[in-house]
């Protein structure tokens, strides 16, 4: 696939990058070598590969979940501008 001067202009309007304009044949040639890449990439057959989250098979060390401190809301409800019922209380943002 390739990517024309106006699309990479277009991209990088909606990235919020400024790129001046004798930078756009290079960023349409650089978006077109990803999107090639890409292509390349769907036409591995992955049929019955588990997806994976490392290449070796381990899990994360995990701690004890305990409490260690606290059991004194009252304390740091004091510190929040608005309490309501034993939380903190912000303002509504969504209408």
């Amino acid at each position: 696939m390739s990517i024309d001067i106006d699309t990479a202009r277009k991209v990088a309007h909606l990235a919020r990058i400024r790129v001046p304009e004798d930078h756009l044949p290079e960023l349409a040639q650089e978006l077109s070598s990803i999107l090639t890449f890409m292509e390349q990439l769907n036409e591995v057959d992955v049929e019955g590969v588990e997806p994976m989250t490392s290449v070796t098979p381990m899990r994360l060390k995990r701690r004890v979940d305990e409490v260690t401190d606290g059991g004194y809301p009252e304390k740091i409800l004091k510190n929040a501008p608005y309490a309501r019922e034993g939380f903190f209380a912000v303002p509504k943002v969504v209408e």
